[in-house]
C-alpha cells in the first residue's frame, strides 16, 4: 500500500481547470481522484495526462450495472494507470465477482452508503436503519474479498477486517454547510483506523493550497 494517505478530489470541469490546480500539487505527497464530472468531460485522455505528471490515480465512477457491463468496464479501466476505482456493493455479489475476475493491478474497493446518507435515508430505501445496512454490505465486501470500502469515518470501528483497505470521504477539518452529512476531521479519521482519506473542495478551493494539503495529511 502506498505510503500516501491523501487522496485528493479534481472535481473540475475540465483538464484546463485541473491543470492549473494540479501545478501545485507535489505527486510524492498525494493521489488524485477523477469523478463522474471529469471523467465524463474529457475522457481517457485525463488518466493519461495527470499519468504523464507522475500522479497515482483513483477512478471514482461508481460503477453499478449488470454483471457483464461492469466486467467489460472494469477490463477497460485496467489497461490504464489507474491505482484503485471503485463499485458500488449494493450491486451484488455476481457483479462484484465480476470486477475481481478482470482487476489486473488495479485495485477495487467497493462503495457502502454514501456519505450524503444517513439513517433516515436508508430507513426509506432499504427499510432498514443504517447500522445494519452497511454491515450487511461489509459482510458481503468480505465474503467476495474486494481489496477496500469506501465508507464514512464513522463507520470506520464496524470494519473488523484487516485486509480491506479503509478510504474514507466527507473530511473535513472544518465546519461546512454542503452535502455531506457524515464527516469527520482527518485526525480523527486517521486514529480511527482510515488507510486513506479523500478531500475536495476544502483543499480545490483553499486560498493557500499547498498549506491545505498539509493541513490534511
Amino acid at each position: 500500500m502506498s505510503n500516501k494517505r491523501l487522496i485528493i478530489a479534481l472535481d473540475f470541469k475540465n483538464i484546463d481547470e485541473m491543470s492549473h490546480f494540479i501545478s501545485s500539487l507535489d505527486p510524492q505527497k498525494c493521489i488524485v481522484k477523477v469523478g463522474l464530472q471529469l471523467f465524463i468531460s474529457e475522457g481517457p485522455k485525463v488518466l493519461d495526462f495527470l499519468s504523464q505528471r507522475g500522479f497515482e490515480i483513483f477512478l471514482d465512477l461508481k460503477l453499478h450495472d449488470i454483471p457483464n457491463t461492469v466486467r467489460k468496464s472494469v477490463e477497460e479501466i485496467s489497461q490504464y494507470n489507474v491505482k484503485l476505482t471503485t463499485i458500488h456493493l449494493q450491486g451484488g455479489r455476481d457483479m462484484i465477482q465480476a470486477a475481481n475476475q478482470v482487476k489486473g493491478d488495479t485495485k477495487i474497493l467497493g462503495v457502502s452508503l454514501l456519505t450524503s446518507l444517513d439513517d433516515g435515508d436508508t430507513r426509506e430505501l432499504y427499510n432498514n436503519d443504517f447500522e445494519k445496512q452497511f454491515n450487511n454490505l461489509i459482510n458481503l465486501a468480505t465474503e467476495t474479498k474486494v481489496d477496500g470500502i469506501v465508507c464514512s469515518s464513522q463507520e470506520l470501528e464496524l470494519i473488523t477486517d484487516p485486509s480491506l483497505i479503509k478510504v474514507v470521504p466527507g473530511i473535513r477539518n472544518q465546519e461546512s454547510s454542503d452535502d455531506q452529512k457524515r464527516v469527520m476531521t482527518s485526525s480523527e479519521a486517521y486514529s480511527n483506523g482510515a488507510d486513506y482519506i479523500v478531500v475536495g473542495r476544502p483543499i480545490t478551493q483553499a486560498k493557500f493550497i499547498e498549506e491545505a494539503v498539509k493541513d490534511y495529511s
